[in-house]
């Protein structure tokens, strides 16, 4: 008994280096779990948080409430309002519309040079003057050069508005208008003005001086389509496109195509909200003829409402080539009180 109470003791006494590492290990094996615990894809408890302070999601939550209770309204996209058919034929037979409807050059040259300058957008051509507008316009280029074409070739210094001055001029005088204008396709243009006053002397006119192309309408009975076919076989470089051009403009002289507008006027025409049909307009310019200010106009009612047609059809697509649509609807609406 004495022996084995001897040998605890002495076992106790000379081993106190096993009881360290024993509590060493088992340390480490309790700090091993805990890391185990706090790894990557461990569960950890939920957070927290101080009541007092309100979350994201809960000041979204609100913000989202007032929102829908007090939605704002942006300015871009608030409806326009669409005015009334016979105020835009009032605004559009206005000079108020001209800026709308013409190129910025074109107004700035009108500020610079005068208001005595012809153009396209303002001025009355004789049907010669209209058809050398038809073959230029029917190239395709833009509607500023175009415009900047005819200003520069009916104005001084070169003036050619007739046959007789084309062709005087020769090609390097017409080509050197061209030019000037800094327009597009300038040989090939020059070389179809001269040809077009020679086809005018030889075919379609009686002299280098005529301007007003009777012989047409005589050896064609007035019948439009003969018409049409007589100028598309003489003159080089007028096609359907430019045909279309000078039967819009020539109905106010000649009213044999009249009532007439082609699908790039009449789809600009619905972009205003007017009738998207020649026949529609003349009617609902027939209804409201006398609510409408064409005391500029000259002619009997009849010539009167021929040309109040042309010069909607020619504003119209020329708000649409310049992308002023949405402001001329605003300036025909009405005003707010």
């Amino acid at each position: 008994m004495a022996c084995a109470m001897a040998i605890m003791a002495l076992s106790t006494s000379s081993s106190p280096s096993h009881s360290a590492k024993a509590r060493s290990l088992e340390d480490a094996s309790q700090e091993v779990q805990t890391l185990d615990a706090k790894g990557p894809f461990a569960e950890r408890p939920p957070e927290t948080k101080d009541s007092s302070v309100p979350s994201k999601r809960k000041a979204n939550a609100k913000t989202k409430d007032n929102s829908s209770k007090a939605p704002r309204r942006s300015a871009r996209g608030a409806p326009q309002p669409q005015p009334e058919p016979v105020k835009l034929l009032q605004y559009l037979l206005s000079p108020a519309s001209l800026d709308a409807c013409r190129p910025k050059d074109e107004t700035e040259d009108l500020n610079t040079r005068g208001g005595h300058l012809r153009t396209y957008s303002a001025s009355t051509f004789t049907p010669f003057e209209e058809l050398v507008c038809a073959v230029i316009l029917s190239r395709p280029i833009s509607h500023a050069l175009g415009l900047r074409s005819i200003r520069t070739l009916f104005n001084d210094p070169y003036e050619f508005t007739t046959p007789k001055k084309i062709r005087s001029a020769g090609f390097d005088g017409v080509i050197k208008a061209v030019n000037e204008a800094r327009t597009q396709h300038r040989q090939k243009t020059a070389e179809e003005l001269i040809l077009l006053a020679d086809a005018v002397v030889e075919h379609l006119g009686d002299g280098e001086d005529d301007v007003h192309l009777e012989r047409v309408r005589k050896e064609c009975g007035f019948e439009w389509e003969k018409e049409r076919e007589m100028l598309k076989s003489h003159v080089k470089g007028l096609g359907g496109t430019g045909l279309d051009i000078f039967a819009r403009r020539i109905q106010a002289q000649w009213p044999n195509p009249y009532p007439f507008a082609d699908q790039k006027t009449l789809s600009g025409l619905q972009k205003l909200g007017l009738p998207g049909s020649a026949e529609d307009l003349q009617k609902l310019i027939d209804d409201h003829w006398t609510e409408l200010d064409v005391k500029d106009l000259e002619g009997d009612e009849d010539e009167k409402k021929r040309k109040a047609f042309v010069r909607i059809l020619e504003r119209a697509v020329g708000v649409d080539l310049e992308g002023n649509a949405d402001t001329v609807r605003a300036e025909a609406a009405p005003k707010p009180q």
